[in-house]
C-alpha cells in the first residue's frame, strides 16, 4: 500500500473517531458513536498492517488474538461497579506503552528512522522524552487511582508536610532532565527522567480524595491521550497523533467542566491537590436518630405522591437495582405521578456512570435530568427517592467549611416534602468518608438493606 493511500485511510479513520466522540456526547446517539469508533479502528489497523514497513506479521497476529481474548473476557465479566477502575487500568496500559515505545526508539533509533545511537535527531529526542514523562506519570497515577477505587488503598487523601513543594521540585527537575537529555542524549538522564516521572505520578494522585476521583479519572484520560500522541510522533504515525490529541483535548475539557461543577480548581487538581484536606468535617457529638421505615411505609408515600424525583448513586450500581427502579417508575406513572431522575455530574465513580446504568434499564432519556436542570424542582417534589447516593446529596457541602466536599454543588434533596433513602446500613459513609445529615432529617425515611431487594419489595406493595 502506498503512503498516500494509507494517509487517505487514516483520514477516514480520524473522521470516524471525531463522529464517535460526537455520538458519545449523548445517550441517544451513543450506540452510533460506538459503531463509528469501531469502524474507524478497523480501518486504521488494516491500513497500518498494509504498510510496506510493517513486518513480523506472526507476532502481530498473536498479539491481536491474545489481546482480543483478554478484552473479551474482561468485557463479559466486568461489573458496572468496577468500570471506573477498569478505565483507570486501561489508562495505565496506554502510559506504559508510551514508556516502552520511547525506550525502544532510544535504544534502536535506526529501526524508527530517527538516526543512530548517539546521533538521534533533536526533534526525536524531545518527542521521546516528552512521551516517556507523560507516559510514566499516566501509568503510576492510574495505578494509584485503580488501587483507591478497588479498595486496595484508602480512599481518603494521603498528605504529608511539604508534599506540594516536593511535587513542584520534581516537576522542575523533570523539565531540567528533558533539556539535558535533548542536549546530551545521556542514557542516565533518560533513565532518571523515567524514574522521577513514575514517582511524580504516584505523588500527584495519592493526595486526591474520593470526592475528587471522578475528576482524576477524566484527567488521566487526558494524560493517556497525550501519551498516545507522543507515541504517534515517535512512530511517525499521523493517525495516532490525531487520535491522541482528540482524547487528550476532550479529556482536558471534560476535566475542566467537572471541576467547575464541583467548584474545584483545575490547577489544584492537576497538581495533586484535589479538594479539602479534611477527612470528616467538623466533629459532631450530638445524638442522631434516624426514622427507620419499611417497604410498605415507602409504598404508601410513593402511591400518594404527584411528583417523584429519583436520585441514583453508587449504591444503585452495586446492587444492580436500575431494572427494579424502572419498574417502580412505570407503576407510579400509571398511577398518574410525574417521575424524573436527577443525575449529579460526578454521581458514581466516573462521568456518565449513572447515565449508562439507567440507559441499560431502558429508562427514557427525556426523564433523566442533570443537576443544574432539576435542582430547582426539589421544593415541588412530594417524594425524593435516594437510592445509594451520599456525597452528592450532602448539604454539608454548602454549610461546613471543614468538610472535604465543601464547595461542591450538590442536589438540593433536603427541600423536598418527603425523602426516602435506601442504604445498606447507617454505618456506611460515602466515598468522601463523611456522614449525611439528610439521613437524620425529620422528613426522611430510611430503608436499610440491599437496594434492589428493597425496591422490589416496594414494587410489590405498589402493585
Amino acid at each position: 500500500m502506498t503512503t498516500n493511500y494509507s494517509a487517505f485511510l487514516y483520514l477516514i479513520s480520524a473522521v470516524c473517531f471525531i463522529f464517535s466522540l460526537r455520538g458519545l456526547s449523548s445517550p441517544k446517539t451513543a450506540i452510533k458513536g460506538n459503531w463509528s469508533g469501531i469502524i474507524g479502528m478497523i480501518i486504521a489497523v488494516a491500513a497500518t498492517l498494509c504498510l510496506p514497513a510493517v513486518s513480523a506479521f506472526g507476532f502481530i497476529v498473536v498479539a491481536i488474538v491474545l489481546g482480543g481474548i483478554v478484552g473479551l473476557i474482561i468485557a463479559r465479566r466486568i461489573a458496572m461497579t468496577a468500570l471506573p477502575q477498569l478505565v483507570a487500568a486501561f489508562h495505565s496500559l496506554v502510559g506504559l506503552a508510551a514508556v516502552f515505545v520511547a525506550w525502544a526508539s532510544f535504544l534502536s533509533p535506526a529501526a524508527y528512522g530517527i538516526g543512530t545511537p548517539g546521533h538521534i535527531a533533536l526533534s526525536s529526542l524531545i518527542e521521546m522524552s516528552l512521551g516517556v514523562a507523560i507516559g510514566a506519570i499516566t501509568f503510576s497515577g492510574s495505578v494509584i487511582a485503580f488501587s483507591k477505587l478497588q479498595g486496595l488503598l484508602p480512599g481518603k487523601p494521603f498528605r504529608f508536610k511539604g508534599q506540594t513543594l516536593l511535587n513542584a521540585l520534581l516537576a522542575v527537575v523533570i523539565i531540567a532532565l528533558l533539556v539535558l537529555f535533548a542536549k546530551t542524549e545521556s542514557t542516565f538522564a533518560f533513565l532518571l527522567l523515567t524514574l522521577l516521572s513514575f514517582a511524580l505520578g504516584f505523588l500527584l494522585i495519592l493526595p486526591v480524595g474520593g470526592a475528587d476521583m471522578p475528576v482524576v479519572i477524566s484527567m488521566l484520560n487526558s494524560y493517556s491521550g497525550w501519551a498516545a500522541a507522543g507515541i504517534g510522533f515517535t512512530l511517525r504515525n499521523s493517525l495516532l497523533v490525531i487520535t491522541g490529541a482528540l482524547v487528550g483535548s476532550s479529556g482536558a475539557i471534560l476535566s475542566y467542566i467537572m471541576c467547575k461543577a464541583m467548584n474545584r480548581s483545575i490547577i489544584n487538581v492537576l497538581l495533586g491537590g484535589g479538594g479539602k484536606a479534611g477527612a470528616a468535617g467538623a466533629a459532631d457529638d450530638t445524638a442522631k436518630t434516624a426514622n427507620i421505615g419499611s417497604a410498605e411505609d415507602a409504598a404508601v408515600l410513593l402511591e400518594n405522591a404527584q411528583k417523584v424525583i429519583i436520585v441514583p448513586g453508587y449504591g444503585m450500581a452495586v446492587a444492580q437495582s436500575q431494572f427494579a427502579l424502572e419498574e417502580m417508575a412505570a407503576i407510579l406513572k400509571k398511577k398518574g405521578a410525574i417521575v424524573k431522575y436527577a443525575i449529579h455530574p460526578v454521581a458514581g465513580r466516573m462521568p456518565g456512570h449513572m447515565n449508562v446504568l439507567l440507559a441499560e434499564a431502558k429508562i427514557p432519556y427525556e426523564d433523566v435530568f442533570e443537576m443544574d436542570d432539576i435542582n430547582g424542582e426539589f421544593s415541588d417534589a412530594d417524594v425524593v427517592y435516594i437510592i445509594g447516593a451520599n456525597d452528592v446529596t450532602n448539604p454539608l457541602a454548602k454549610t461546613d467549611s471543614s468538610s472535604p466536599i465543601y464547595g461542591m454543588p450538590v442536589l438540593d434533596v433536603e427541600k423536598a416534602r418527603n425523602i426516602i433513602v435506601v442504604k445498606r446500613s447507617l454505618k456506611g459513609t460515602g466515598y468522601a468518608g463523611i456522614d449525611n445529615p439528610v439521613f437524620y432529617a425529620p422528613n426522611t425515611m430510611m430503608l436499610l438493606g440491599d437496594a434492589k431487594k428493597v425496591t422490589e419489595e416496594i414494587n410489590k406493595f405498589l402493585k
